[in-house]
């Protein structure tokens, strides 16, 4: 069975010295304060990874929102998924990778802490001289990669992207890399719209509010719809308008609009477009391993650009401003990157 995100064990303390650390909790809806744990130390078959970065996922924004369905997430929890750093023990069992080598994780959930153990399975090792706090973000590339894959882009093919958040720009370089005829983005802020262009978009749309159809701006440009839909958005309610938006015969591929929908679904248009509708988590280790490599080579290659939508950059003691200026609808917010490397540790 395919490996899924692991929340790796934290145990919680009153205690503050040298055995103890700094992590996240998210106590509920909206309140996410900073306690301590022990330091975990590895399995036989683990390392341990002392964290630099984490940036502040679209998911975790949802969650901290309230915007996750109970089947899904339950509270307290702990979030924080964007994470690059450096190994600092390694289990007894464990080849290849060494003390030393700055990495970046993968399927490794609850990392707003300054230590977590994992599998080697959730480790890219980044080379030394890569600067870290763009290594973060190269966690986010495997399932863009897979997106781009299932969309099956060619050089006759429109594409839309929905949103530019920190994934849909990520999404518009990978999918330029895929030479569609054209590729039209939306988004409600210029700034976004902006670094799209500069990204390969060819059609950018300002949309007036999230409530609004995308076709309701774009169909001057292409009448027919999209033959390639991929919502980049949080809620669910957008898979309405990816709907509407797609050509007769078109693929949606659902990297984001995975929250809750509370729209109405016409199935019946899906039915009559002979749309396909594909979610984007590989469904194999090995194809989350190959594209975690090739992540990797097209950040090194200079073909995509992680530190451009980098906006603020706050310590972990300060993590509630951090979720709280992540949460908010603004141009000159993008991706909010916190620092897990403590200053002025009791000890």
């Amino acid at each position: 069975m395919v490996r899924k995100m692991t929340v790796p064990l934290m145990e919680l303390t009153d205690e503050v010295g040298t055995g103890t650390q700094q992590c996240a909790v998210m106590e509920n809806i909206g309140e996410i304060v900073i306690k301590r744990a022990y330091i975990p130390e590895p399995a036989d078959h683990e390392v341990r990874v002392k964290i630099k970065w984490v940036g502040i996922c679209g998911s975790d924004v949802e969650v901290f929102r309230g915007a996750r369905e109970p089947e899904f997430i339950s509270y307290p929890t702990r979030l924080g998924h964007e994470v690059a750093g450096i190994i600092d023990k390694v289990g007894s069992r464990v080849i290849g990778v060494k003390e030393g080598d700055q990495v970046a994780l993968r399927y490794v959930w609850g990392a707003f802490a300054e230590y977590v153990c994992c599998s080697p399975f959730s480790v890219k090792v980044l080379p030394k001289d890569f600067p870290l706090l763009e290594g973060s973000l190269i966690e986010v590339l495997p399932g863009v990669l897979h997106a781009a894959e299932l969309g099956d882009i060619s050089p006759n093919k429109n594409v839309l992207i929905m949103g530019q958040g920190v994934s849909g720009l990520v999404m518009t370089q990978v999918i330029a890399l895929f030479s569609p005829r054209n590729l039209a983005v939306t988004d409600l802020f210029d700034e976004k719209l902006e670094l799209a262009k500069a990204y390969g978009a060819t059609h950018t749309y300002k949309l007036t509010d999230e409530h609004a159809r995308t076709m309701d701006f774009a169909s001057a440009d292409f009448p027919e719809g999209f033959d390639v839909v991929i919502p980049c958005l949080l809620e669910g309610d957008g898979m309405v308008d990816a709907i509407d938006a797609a050509a007769q015969n078109g693929r949606i591929v659902m990297y984001g609009c995975i929250g809750t929908c509370r729209k109405p679904v016409e199935f019946f248009k899906v039915h009559k477009k002979r749309l396909d509708i594909f979610s984007t988590e590989p469904k194999r280790d090995i194809d989350n391993r190959r594209y975690f490599e090739e992540s990797l080579r097209l950040v090194l290659d200079g073909l995509v650009n992680t530190k451009d939508m980098i906006t603020h950059v706050l310590p972990l003691e300060e993590i509630t401003q951090a979720f709280k200026l992540r949460n908010e609808h603004r141009g000159d917010i993008i991706h909010v990157m916190v620092d897990c490397e403590t200053v002025g540790r009791q000890e």
